[in-house]
């Protein structure tokens, strides 16, 4: 797409840094990326409660099915569909950090070279990939929206993992394995990896 040359951002006198200086946390994106029925959502959620109620900072959860009933409704489930939904998310997703938010996005984003695109959009070290790494048997046994079943019976096209393919990160900040951890324990290793990096501090009164 060809950027328009008359179109000049405007540079305003309130910066990221200053907003972030009064939510006393650092704004970042924490990517969670997997197999439909991995946990991602469940486990977004628990880590944004987790945030929320016990550190008291600043966020918001983007999530698959909701995005798609309002910003992308326009969009299908094709390839090029697909790319133009993370696109578009990475770019929410951006503005979201400049307001000195931690954003929580839980999509299953299946192509590296998608995710690694909304990686370049935002400032170093501001991008936190979390693999909900989930062998798709288990999955499919779950199946909470039975969309697998409608895959095998060709209802849905295209369907990660059934007819589409699903690329793992290579190398994701976080990998974790909901096959063999409760959510309650996939939610504390983000929380306790957003402790190490100084993410987030430990709230007190």
């Amino acid at each position: 797409m060809t950027k328009n040359k008359n179109i000049i951002p405007h540079q305003h006198k309130i910066t990221v840094i200053d907003r972030s200086k009064i939510k006393n946390h650092q704004p970042v994106v924490l990517w969670f990326t997997g197999l439909s029925g991995s946990g991602k959502s469940t486990i977004a959620g628990a880590v944004e409660q987790q945030l929320n109620q016990h550190y008291r900072v600043h966020t918001y959860l983007l999530d698959g099915d909701n995005i798609r009933t309002g910003l992308n409704q326009d969009l299908d489930f094709s390839e090029q569909g697909r790319q133009e939904n993370i696109r578009r998310i990475g770019e929410v997703s951006k503005l979201m950090v400049d307001a000195g938010l931690i954003v929580i996005t839980a999509f299953i984003s299946p192509f590296i070279n998608d995710r690694e695109r909304v990686r370049a959009t935002l400032p170093q070290g501001c991008f936190y990939e979390i693999f909900v790494d989930c062998p798709i048997e288990v999955c499919e046994s779950r199946d909470p929206k039975g969309l697998y079943q409608k895959a095998r019976s060709g209802e849905i096209p295209q369907f990660t993992g059934i007819s589409s393919p699903y690329e793992p990160p290579v190398n994701p900040e976080l990998i974790l394995k909901s096959a063999e951890l409760t959510i309650e324990e996939c939610a504390n290793q983000v929380i306790e990896h957003l402790l190490q990096k100084k993410v987030i501090t430990p709230y007190t009164n």
